[in-house]
Order: C-alpha cells, then sequence, then structure tokens
C-alpha cells in the first residue's frame, strides 16, 4: 500500500507511440492492484504517473497492461515500464522490448534473470509455461529446401512475427539503398549496353565514385601476387586457408615437374606451406544465363609464407585429377602474365562462390537463424541466457527471409549472374552442410586446426581469437551469478531443451559433427553460448565487411566465368575478357556488394546495444566490463592498423554489428 510511481517509456522508431489508451496491472507476490489511470504513450517518451495503491502488494513480480481500442487498433512499441514503491523504495524494472497489439493481457515480469531452479515457489513457473507455448506457435521450424539446415517457417515477410520485423528506419533505409542501387545499375546498363569490353581497364567504367581507399588499391593492384595471397589470410573470406600436413593427393605432378615438387617438400618440411582448396565445388551444376552456359572450377592453391609476412602462390590447379583423363595442368607465376592471371582470376571467382555461400549464407545468416528460432520457442525471455542472448538476434530473420526471397530464390540475384545459380548453390550449401562442426565455429579450435595460430600476418586470426575471449568472459560472468555449479546447469530443463533443438533438430543432428545435445558444467555453457554469440557478431562481421573492399573490383571476384577453366597455356587477354562477367553481370555484382557491403547507418556496434534485458546491478557490471574490454581491443587495432600498410578493420568491435541484421 501506497503512493507507486510508475514510468513508461515508448520506442523512438516511426509509429512507435499508439493513439490507444494503456491500462495497468502491478501483481506483487502478495496481492494484484488495478491502476485506475490509463496512459497514452508517445514515441520517444517516458509517460510517467503517480497512483495510490491501498493494497499491500509485497515485492513486484510482474507489470500487467493491456492497450483498449475502440474503432483502430494502434500498435505500440514499449520499451520498458518502471515502478518504485512507497517512500524510498528502489525501482523496478519490467523490460518489454516488443510491439503490444490487440487487446489482450500481457504480462511483463521483473527484469531480473531467473533460472528454475532460481525460482523456488513456482512464482514464474506459469509465466514461464505460457510464454513459451504461445511462442511455439509463433514461431515454427521451416525447411527452405531439402537437405538444409532448418529455418523459420514462412516463405515471406509477413509471415514472420512482428517482433522480427525492420523497424521503420530500418526498413526505410534498406529499401531506399536497394532502389539506388538497381538506378546505379540502370544507369549503368545504358552507358555500356552499345560498348564492347575489350581491356580489363573497361571495367573501371562501372567502378564509379564513392569506392573505399581498400577497395581502390584492389583496382590498382589486383594482379599481384601479393595480394592475391594476402586475401586468403586477410580478405573476405579467411576461412579457407590452412596449413598443409602433407601435399594434397589430388596434386598430381606431370613430367618435368621434379623442381616444383622439390620446392613444395621443402616448404612443408619448415611448416611455412598452406593451401586453400575448393573441392566442394567439384561437380556442382554450372548456371545457364540467358541461354548461355556458364562455367565452374574446383581450384587448389598452394602458398608459402615467407619470412616477412607474405603469402605467395606457387601453383595452381584449377580442376580434380579424373581416372582416364591426363592429370589437370599445374599453373605456375612463371607461366606467361595472362595465362597465370587467368588462373588466378579462376580461383577468385571460386573463392566468391564459397564465400558468399558456405562462410557468408550458411556459417553466418542461416546458423544465426537456428539459434535465433531455438531461442524463443525454448527460453523464456526471464531466463538469464535469453537475456543475455537476445541483443544479438536483432533483424537476422527478415534478413534471412530477404535473402532467401531475393539474392537465392528462384530468378534471384544468384540465378541472374552468378555460376553456382541455377540450382547449383542449393547443391552446395548441401554439401557444405556436412562441414558446419561445433568446433569450426570456435576460433581456439578453429585456428588451432588449420594451423594459423601464431601466424603473425594473419590479423584475422588474431582479432578473432581477442574477440572470442572477451566475449567469454563477458558470458563468464553472467553464467558464474546464475550457476553456482555444475548440478545447476544440469537440472536447468529449459537450457537443456535449448541446446538440444539447436543441435537435433535445427542443425539437422549436429551432434554428429560435434556439437553437443546437452551442457553438464558451467564451462560447457560458457563455450556453448560464447559460440552462439561470436558466430552472429564477430564470424559474420570477418565475412560481411569485407565484401565492399574486395569485390566492388569484379576482375578480383568475378561471380562467374563464362568460359570453361583453360586446360592449355596459351590464354590471351581476349581470353581473359570472354571469360570474365560481361558489363550487365559486373554491373550488378558491384550495385548488389555496395547495397549489402556499405557501412550501415541503421546499425549496433557489438556490446552497444540500448535495451537494458537485466535488471540488478551485477549484470549491468559484467555489460560495463565488457564494453570497457571491447573499447581496448578497438583502440589496439586502431594503433596496429596505424602502421599496417593495408589496414585488417573487419574484428575491429566498433564495426562488427551486434547481431546478423544485413
Amino acid at each position: 500500500m501506497g503512493l507507486y510511481r510508475i514510468r513508461l517509456s515508448t520506442g523512438a522508431s516511426l509509429h512507435a507511440g499508439s493513439k490507444n489508451q494503456v491500462q495497468l496491472w502491478l501483481v506483487g507476490q502478495h496481492g494484484e492492484a488495478a491502476l485506475g489511470k490509463r496512459l497514452w504513450p508517445a514515441r520517444g517518451k517516458e509517460t510517467e504517473v503517480k497512483v495510490e495503491v491501498p493494497e499491500y502488494l509485497g515485492p513486484l513480480l510482474f507489470v500487467k497492461l493491456r492497450k483498449r481500442h475502440l474503432l483502430q487498433d494502434d500498435a505500440w512499441f514499449c520499451n520498458w515500464i518502471s515502478v518504485q514503491g512507497p517512500g524510498d523504495g528502489d525501482e523496478v524494472r519490467f523490460p518489454c522490448y516488443r510491439w503490444v497489439e490487440g487487446d489482450g493481457v500481457l504480462s511483463l515480469p521483473e527484469g531480473t534473470g531467473r533460472t528454475v531452479g532460481e525460482d523456488p515457489q513456482g512464482l514464474f513457473q506459469k509465466h514461464r509455461e505460457e510464454e513459451l507455448e504461445e511462442r511455439r506457435k509463433l514461431y515454427r521450424w521451416g525447411n527452405w529446401k531439402d537437405g538444409l539446415i532448418l529455418n523459420v517457417a514462412g516463405t515471406k515477410l509477413s509471415d514472420l512475427p512482428v517482433d522480427e520485423r525492420f523497424l521503420e528506419d530500418k526498413r526505410v533505409d534498406f529499401e531506399a539503398s536497394l532502389a539506388k542501387g538497381l538506378a546505379d545499375l540502370a544507369i549503368k546498363d545504358s552507358l555500356n549496353v552499345l560498348t564492347r569490353w575489350k581491356d580489363l581497364d573497361d571495367f573501371k567504367r562501372i567502378f564509379w565514385c564513392g569506392q573505399s581507399k581498400l577497395a581502390e588499391r584492389v583496382r590498382d593492384s589486383w594482379k599481384e601476387d601479393a595480394l592475391f595471397g594476402y586475401q586468403f589470410l586477410n580478405g573476405a573470406n579467411p576461412m579457407l586457408l590452412r596449413r598443409s600436413a602433407h601435399l594434397p593427393a589430388r596434386l598430381v605432378f606431370p613430367p618435368g615437374m621434379e623442381e616444383l615438387q622439390a620446392q613444395l617438400e621443402k616448404e612443408l618440411e619448415g611448416g611455412t606451406l598452406f593451401e586453400a582448396d575448393f573441392s566442394l565445388l567439384d561437380g556442382i551444376k554450372a548456371n545457364v544465363i540467358l541461354c548461355s552456359q556458364q562455367y565452374l572450377a574446383a581450384p587448389l592453391v598452394m602458398l608459402k609464407l615467407q619470412p616477412d609476412g607474405k603469402l605467395l602462390p606457387m601453383v595452381i590447379q584449377l580442376q580434380l585429377p579424373s581416372a582416364g583423363s591426363p592429370p589437370p595442368p599445374l599453373f605456375l607465376p612463371t607461366d606467361p602474365p595472362m595465362v597465370w592471371l587467368l588462373a588466378k582470376c579462376w580461383v577468385r571467382s571460386s573463392d566468391f562462390q564459397l564465400h558468399e555461400l558456405q562462410s557468408h549464407l550458411l556459417r553466418g545468416h542461416l546458423m544465426a537463424e537456428v539459434i535465433a528460432v531455438a531461442t524463443m520457442r525454448c527460453l523464456p525471455s526471464i531466463h538469464p541466457i535469453f537475456k543475455l542472448i537476445i541483443p544479438h538476434l536483432r533483424y537476422t530473420l527478415e534478413i534471412n527471409v530477404r535473402a532467401r526471397t531475393g539474392l537465392v530464390s528462384d530468378m534471384g540475384v544468384f540465378d541472374q549472374v552468378v555460376s553456382t545459380g541455377g540450382g547449383g548453390h542449393v547443391e552446395l550449401l548441401r554439401r557444405a552442410g556436412g562441414f558446419l562442426t561445433y568446433s569450426s565455429f570456435c576460433p581456439p579450435d578453429d585456428l588451432a586446426d588449420r594451423g594459423l595460430l601464431g601466424v603473425k600476418s594473419s590479423f584475422y586470426a588474431q582479432d578473432a581469437l581477442r574477440l572470442w575471449e572477451i566475449i567469454f568472459r563477458y558470458v563468464e560472468g553472467i553464467v558464474s551469478l546464475h550457476y553456482k555449479t555444475d548440478v545447476a546447469v544440469k537440472d536447468d530443463p529449459e537450457l537443456q531443451t535449448w541446446c538440444r533443438e539447436i543441435t537435433e533438430i535445427g542443425l539437422q543432428g549436429g551432434q554428429d559433427r560435434g556439437f553437443p545435445v546437452s551442457l553438464q558444467s558451467r564451462d560447457q555453457v560458457c563455450h556453448f553460448v560464447t559460440m552462439c554469440i561470436f558466430t552472429c557478431t564477430g564470424q559474420h562481421s570477418s565475412v560481411h565487411l569485407g565484401q565492399l573492399d574486395w569485390y566492388t573490383w569484379v576482375p578480383n571476384a568475378p561471380c562467374t566465368m563464362r568460359l570453361p577453366p583453360p586446360t592449355t597455356k596459351d590464354a590471351t587477354l581476349e581470353t581473359v575478357m570472354a571469360t570474365l562477367p560481361n558489363f550487365h553481370q559486373a554491373s550488378l555484382q558491384m550495385s548488389i556488394t555496395w547495397q549489402l557491403g556499405r557501412r550501415q547507418p541503421i546499425m549496433v556496434a557489438v556490446g552497444q546495444h540500448e535495451e537494458e534485458y537485466f535488471s540488478g546491478p551485477e549484470p549491468k557490471a559484467v555489460l560495463k566490463k565488457f564494453r570497457e574490454e571491447l573499447a581496448a581491443l578497438d583502440k589496439e587495432i586502431e594503433n596496429r592498423n596505424a602502421k599496417l600498410d593495408m589496414p585488417y578493420e573487419y574484428l575491429r568491435p566498433s564495426l562488427v554489428e551486434n547481431s546478423v541484421a544485413i
């Protein structure tokens, strides 16, 4: 009993406010009180009211709210509600961060994270069960294509739950940038439609102003072997390179190549031989674009790491050997310049395919979607792991639906201009699913497995490891607040269901690839949750941010190839130009790369989310320390980059997005 001070916070996005009245109830451990006053929430504002409550409520558990309307339901985006009790009582926060629609009653639990074991009286048990029951109706598993990991059910944006949709500022920016990209494409097409491209410099006609300094560097230096090798370490796709443990069996040396074999074996013995193997592309059916056959290769590149840190290619094999056929040619840096350049173009085109489909779409977007759907189905909003991970799932479902209905859909961008389009991209995703191992999502394990630990010129490896460690300490800080023993972990049914849902259902038997089906200790929880957050933040950033730098100069990353891989060493400039994308294909590649790869104006950096899902000083202190460590890493990377000829920024915390949102 006494005077209560209630505040409502409304989101700042367009249409977040509501013309409907909002009615509130306070629910305490010993009673419930309906508040007589009704409120009109205004966009971007806090609404405050003071109410005298005659009943004794005890410690507050919930705020219940109902939005009433007469003629029109006007949705309201509620950030949070706070209540301060009589006298100098503490202010209690009830996080919401969702749309309130219709006229049903919504219950918001007090913001302290609680596992089932931390609620021995069962005060929140009914709420947990009812919330998850409703969520499982909204968030259902779907299967975009047979043989792939699962996704959220629904084929169009309107099928998504309203809380997964872009807010207005994000939607307007995304759609405006798409419109600009299409307008630029139309202009470039009209300017080049009657022009025949004869020289590599002709690609500059579509390389317009507004490109990054690194993109301009790529344009000017893309033929250099050092830049070619650098991309395997720190380019758009740093996920393929590995240190060689032996010479690959597919590498067949024709007569006269004994010296090359000896050189490779010498590098192998010295631990400086690396490889990038694109065998996953072998046998994938290439696209047919406007009745014109496109082509794919499955290259192998062997590279040597020099004492100065440069990674230089030693040999390129474009196809795997086949029984009954002569061994495929081995292309060397000593070959005629156009022959060697064409071989490197084939590698870069193959890297484009694996990067966009395996590293980016599958391992970034679709993996994050599995985590998102399982989280919404299995963890109630009061669970500490839900509160910890939910900021890193923002906008993921919508951006993925947009990808499935625009980029990789029937007659989408891949079908129009990419050599794996027309069905090959789906088969490649199926194959790549077999390589979704638990260890490959955890940089300490992945980098050790690929032999990249200690490679001083692999800035990706250094920064990924540092960011993983910072996220791990953040997760560890929250986990230690709620799980005092390993037994508490084992006895948390919601946590175990969540883990099993990700592995067995979302990943379609991920236990066969090392993913856990249960979590038996606090350390296992920390490792698994860190994997989830790192995948949605740093890992996605590392394969997303580089697109604008490395893919806008089309010859460096051709989306398609229009002639078969060479089997002889007589290539000319005419051969190279006839193989690379035509002007329309190149223009569309540039337009899409700009739209998706540009720095996003509506962007939240990792750890900088404004939403406060946790109440209490302890979790806030953990988040504060997390942000301090991120800031320190950001400064370290800035200082390091100032000394580098080519700065590496794709894992710089101020540029890493907090979720897979683009």
